[in-house]
């Protein structure tokens, strides 16, 4: 069954790799979507998927790489399916 979800991630989570550690856990795991810094401080990430993976890549991002301090997400669940062919790093 797929899921997807949108989940900003507050704290110390820009400027310590945070969207590559992202991709490369998203990758493995065969998630689609994304993930972007956002102009406030904070990290966006869509996550598409296998329910199980989605919900083991949340787990993930709970925690951030160890050089970030996560301190609060926001989740919503996503309707539909997702855009996305592969899951990529926004630089815009």
């Amino acid at each position: 069954m797929e899921k997807s979800l949108r989940v900003i991630i507050k704290g110390y989570v820009q400027g310590v790799g945070f969207r590559y550690w992202a991709y490369r856990h998203a990758t493995s795991l065969r998630i689609k979507g994304y993930v972007r810094n956002r102009p406030d401080g904070s990290v966006e990430v869509l996550a598409s998927g296998d329910q199980e993976a989605v919900d083991h890549f949340l787990s993930l991002l709970r925690r951030g790489p160890s050089s970030a301090l996560v301190e609060e997400l926001e989740i919503d669940e996503v309707p539909g399916m997702v855009k996305e062919d592969v899951f990529r790093i926004k630089y815009d």
